[in-house]
């Protein structure tokens, strides 16, 4: 069993993939011989060849209409884009397309992809590469969104992503890149989609997050010590949503933070909470405490570490509704 990072782990899974059905396709600016701006396919074009391991264009747009296209014909695409903020380019084609094509043709054609996007920021890059816009692609019917916290679980995620038949938004944490190692099997296993993973059990509170902010999350409840007993849930899909582990445990504790790396107004943590209203209303002990980006575009890197939330502002919504 090796020791991966996530980069190490994606790229082990896609090269296992191709070599066990002929169909898969990758494709994206630089993905082939320079093995893509964050050496994620890096060593899959020398392997491959051209024929599969596909340079595109600079052109969102005509990456993701073709790849489209190659589903529908029945081959399995797997491209990427460089930053999360070049797919907005993107959302003609996946809300128009990409989400409505099996309704459309009343199931006789699916366009079966996986759509990878480095997601959120921390890395300290430009304008338009740090963006969270996970709450843009749950929002669009026919599509499912899955976001991986480490190098374990991407690898079975990446390879139930590949195999399902709708459209796959696998959001890639690229603050967690290199950051977190863990032994992956080299056998193949996938995880059921929708997934919400329990890290760890606790009483007092839950705490709900995803991708990046898992990291985050897991050290600011290690800082706080045996002070509360706090429930950690991993949620890997964000849509579908595996809604079941999320209730039980909220109807466990009575108290729960959501931690979400994008701006507060709307994001993906406001459909979580209204959830839990909705379905747990009764248990509840505390107001739901959302922890945040501020509502601004996130900054330049002098700024980005007072933007993006950390394990001081977790803490804090922690003590607020413990002591409510």
């Amino acid at each position: 069993m090796a020791v991966m990072n996530l980069i190490q782990a994606i790229n082990h899974t896609l090269g296992q993939q191709m070599a066990k059905d002929k169909n898969i396709l990758l494709l994206g600016e630089d993905v082939g011989k320079n093995g893509g701006v964050f050496r994620v396919t890096e060593g899959l074009w020398q392997k491959f060849g051209d024929s599969r391991v596909i340079d595109t264009p600079l052109s969102e747009v005509g990456i993701i209409s073709v790849a489209i296209g190659l589903a529908i014909a029945g081959l399995k695409p797997v491209l990427e884009v460089q930053f999360d903020g070049f797919s907005l380019s993107m959302m003609d084609q996946i809300y128009n397309h990409l989400g409505r094509i099996r309704k459309r043709s009343q199931g006789k054609y699916s366009s079966s992809l996986v759509l990878r996007i480095p997601h959120g920021g921390g890395i300290k890059a430009y304008e338009h590469h740090s963006e969270s816009l996970e709450t843009f692609f749950c929002h669009i019917p026919g599509i499912k969104v899955v976001t991986p916290s480490g190098p374990y679980n991407a690898k079975g995620l990446l390879i139930a992503a590949i195999e399902d038949p709708d459209p796959i938004i696998f959001l890639e944490p690229k603050r967690v890149y290199r950051a977190i190692k863990e032994e992956v099997p080299e056998k193949e296993y996938a995880i059921s989609l929708p997934k919400t993973n329990i890290v760890k059990e606790g009483s007092d509170l839950t705490i709900l997050a995803w991708g990046a902010m898992q990291k985050i999350t897991r050290e600011a409840v290690l800082e706080l010590g045996d002070k509360y007993s706090v429930e950690i849930l991993d949620l890997l899909t964000l849509s579908p949503l595996d809604k079941k582990p999320i209730i039980d445990s909220v109807k466990k504790t009575g108290r729960c933070v959501i931690v979400q790396e994008a701006p507060k107004t709307a994001g993906f943590g406001a459909e979580l909470a209204a959830l839990i209203q909705q379905e747990a209303f009764l248990s509840l002990e505390a107001p739901i405490e959302r922890v945040s980006a501020p509502d601004v575009q996130i900054p330049l890197a002098k700024l980005e570490n007072f933007y993006i939330p950390d394990a001081s502002k977790i803490i804090k919504s922690i003590e607020k509704i413990m002591s409510f």
